[in-house]
């Protein structure tokens, strides 16, 4: 599969006074605004204030723009399944730090998460994300099913409409977050924690 190529070109400085991460960030910005296939190489260079071929220097078009940017966010959430917290413990609990990460991801990654919620597979950069986005969904879905099998869910809940009602949940912060409201990203981390699994847990499981 190919992959992006991103910590080898991530800070290269650019003639005209762009490095790839700052390119990078102004044409996600486009993408969402206007979508991927609406937006045209000279579309992003009159936003930049560049020409075309200044963006060549950093990138080899569009597409590799898309997957940077669809990498970000992916390699942002893939790296919470990786951590202490998500792989040892009862599956309820690596569940619970696996969905407040996922939020502090979604919020600090804003744009590049948004982008990631709206590919529809039109491409094959587009493909692999999704691909990668239900291996996502898959390590998920399997703490859930772990937490029942483990007699930490409420009886009677549907571990699969579970995890598409959290993720439904989660994914709905990109419409109405704006960095400068109110909640902090602790806040809305515990909150959801706290609606999500307030609700879930089994309140007759043992906590051990």
């Amino acid at each position: 599969m190919t992959t992006a190529r991103t910590a080898p070109r991530t800070g290269r400085p650019g003639r005209p006074g762009y490095d790839l991460d700052s390119l990078l960030a102004v044409a996600v910005k486009v993408f969402n605004d206007k979508g991927y296939d609406g937006t045209s190489m000279e579309a992003l260079a009159s936003r930049l204030g560049i020409t075309k071929s200044a963006i060549y220097h950093h990138v080899s078009g569009k597409s590799e723009l898309l997957e940077l940017a669809l990498s970000r966010a992916l390699n942002g959430l893939f790296a919470a399944t990786t951590e202490e917290r998500a792989i040892i413990g009862r599956s309820i609990d690596r569940l619970e730090y696996v969905v407040r990460r996922s939020v502090e991801v979604l919020i600090t990654e804003l744009p590049y998460v948004t982008l990631l919620l709206r590919v529809r597979g039109n491409t094959a950069v587009e493909k692999r994300a999704l691909a990668r986005r239900r291996e996502f969904d898959a390590f998920v879905s399997d703490l859930v099913q772990a937490a029942v099998t483990e007699g930490d869910l409420r009886e009677g809940i549907d571990p699969a409409l579970a995890s598409r009602l959290i993720w439904g949940m989660i994914n709905s912060i990109v419409e109405w977050y704006r960095p400068r409201g109110g909640n902090s990203v602790d806040q809305i981390a515990d909150t959801v924690v706290t609606i999500v699994f307030t609700g879930l847990r089994n309140a007759g499981a043992s906590d051990a």
